[in-house]
């Protein structure tokens, strides 16, 4: 019985469940069948676990990924890319295997040019193991299409796919408010890539390969997510005066973001996936510090950190940006769970 309830229910596949995607699955699972590709073969218990099914496969190995064409309709593409060059290999081989031979047999089966209206039509559709969980919100009404993109191009797009990307691709901003309109101007490979992904998903949207929305997203913090070894090294923080405005959103409350995009996100539209806070970069490791009882970390100038601090963190403290998050909660309409750090670390302290 319960095998045949899992082919009734929708799929949605998870590549790259890591800590953000084990979050997603709670929350997808009372209405769809999840998948999970891993690259990890030892990671299979664990996922079964969890009621996931794993698919092992490599996104650097496009031969291993044959199975992931046609699995399901709507996909979380929450893995980083490779860690060298400017392009995105990765979604690259994913968006590849997506639009492969068995994709088109998902094309029939799964995405009707009309999302279907009335109770009787969205139960033969479960019926037949292909419900359309991602291009059907339950309002009865279409999706709006963004410029820039084909109406019905996206109405034929075989799989809804939701990217994680990251608001590293905006660069330095010298601390201005932005929103989603603010051209990227990534100053690191890193972010580069993440730019690549991002246009390449466009252009698969465009061409209604996929209809992909976009979350960038800042710094994750959770109860395990938190700079605790940071401070216990007494690694340094920058004066205020040199300081760098940062972005925070809680991992639990991302996760419900990427489950709302896979039903309600637009088409080639991006999303900050950001909360309400602003703060430094030195007061919210001020924050976390003084919430659990540990010494602040010292502050250095700019000059002195150029010298003191490994080249991957001093990365991030040569951004500063503060992110508007107006379309998270107009269009998405999402409630955050924790609005600012304060009220995650506010709960932490009651609990303590």
């Amino acid at each position: 019985m319960k095998a045949t309830r899992n082919f009734r229910r929708p799929r949605v596949l998870i590549v790259g469940c890591g800590d953000v995607g084990m979050r997603c699955v709670p929350l997808l699972q009372p209405r769809a069948h999840v998948f999970a590709l891993t690259s990890h073969a030892g990671r299979c218990a664990e996922l079964r676990a969890a009621g996931v099914t794993p698919l092992v496969g490599d996104l650097d190995q496009r031969r291993s990924l044959k199975r992931l064409a046609g699995l399901a309709p709507t996909v979380l593409h929450l893995a980083p890319p490779q860690k060298n060059g400017n392009d995105d290999l990765r979604t690259r081989a994913l968006l590849a295997t997506l639009g492969a031979r068995g994709a088109r047999a998902l094309r029939a089966a799964a995405a009707p040019a009309v999302a279907p209206v009335g109770r009787l039509r969205r139960e033969r559709a479960a019926r037949a193991g292909f419900a359309d969980f991602a291009l059907w919100d339950g309002s009865g009404k279409a999706n709006i299409v963004p410029d820039g993109v084909s109406r019905a191009a996206a109405s034929r797009a075989p799989v809804r796919l939701v990217y994680a990307s990251t608001t590293g691709v905006y660069g330095d901003c010298g601390g201005a408010w932005i929103d989603e309109t603010r051209v990227t101007q990534a100053t690191n490979a890193r972010a580069k890539r993440r730019v690549s992904a991002e246009r390449q998903l466009r252009r698969a949207t465009a061409r209604g390969a996929v209809r992909a929305s976009i979350a960038r997203i800042p710094g994750i913090y959770a109860g395990n997510r938190l700079p605790l070894a940071r401070l216990e090294k007494r690694t340094p923080a920058l004066i205020d005066a040199d300081d760098v405005y940062t972005n925070h959103i809680h991992a639990d409350d991302l996760a419900a973001i990427l489950v709302r995009l896979a039903t309600h996100g637009r088409p080639a539209r991006v999303i900050h996936a950001s909360d309400d806070s602003s703060l430094k970069m030195g007061e919210y490791f001020d924050a976390v510090a003084d919430a659990f009882g540990v010494a602040r970390a010292p502050r250095i100038t700019r000059a002195q950190a150029e010298q003191a601090i490994e080249p991957t963190m001093l990365s991030f403290m040569r951004e500063s940006r503060r992110l508007i998050n107006r379309r998270l909660k107009t269009e998405l309409r999402v409630q955050l769970r924790y609005p600012s750090v304060e009220d995650f670390l506010r709960e932490v302290a009651a609990q303590a």
